[in-house]
């Protein structure tokens, strides 16, 4: 099972599971892969913000899983250390602007304010605008160090 991120004309993102490559290419071929949000057939892969890809031992040896085969005790292990390295990085390189995120983000992007990275938080709305803008923001579920467990 291969998790490609998509994104409509629109920019709405969502993401699509395919048995293979070219399964997903034979389906958005064929008019049927469409967004979830708008309904609409112009389709695109798009860049994945977090790749969690096997050991290397994994890679060596193949296995062939079936679709509903549930993650290992193992996979979700290091699914959920990737997760927190990648919270930890975030919370420790970006700086924290809190609700004013959207105008912070504007002023960046304008070049009204230095360049860099920054987190906080925004409506729904407010996110929506940012992207209609053309500024690239991404959503992370909100999390303190010491949620990580």
């Amino acid at each position: 099972m291969i998790i490609f991120d998509l994104a409509c004309q629109h920019d709405h993102q969502f993401e699509g599971w395919f048995q293979s490559r070219e399964d997903f290419d034979s389906q958005l071929a064929s008019g049927l892969v469409s967004c979830p949000h708008c309904g609409s057939l112009e389709v695109r892969r798009v860049p994945s913000t977090v790749h969690l890809g096997r050991s290397d031992t994994q890679v060596d040896s193949p296995r062939r899983e079936s679709p509903a085969a549930a993650p290992t005790v193992d996979q979700r292990a290091g699914a959920l250390q990737a997760f927190r390295h990648l919270t930890e990085m975030l919370l420790a390189n970006c700086e924290d602007v809190g609700a004013d995120f959207a105008a912070e983000a504007r002023r960046i992007h304008y070049v009204e304010a230095p360049e860099r990275s920054i987190r906080g938080v925004a409506t729904a709305e407010e996110y929506a605008e940012l992207l209609e803008e053309g500024i690239e923001v991404f959503r992370v579920q909100r999390v303190k160090p010491g949620d990580l467990h």
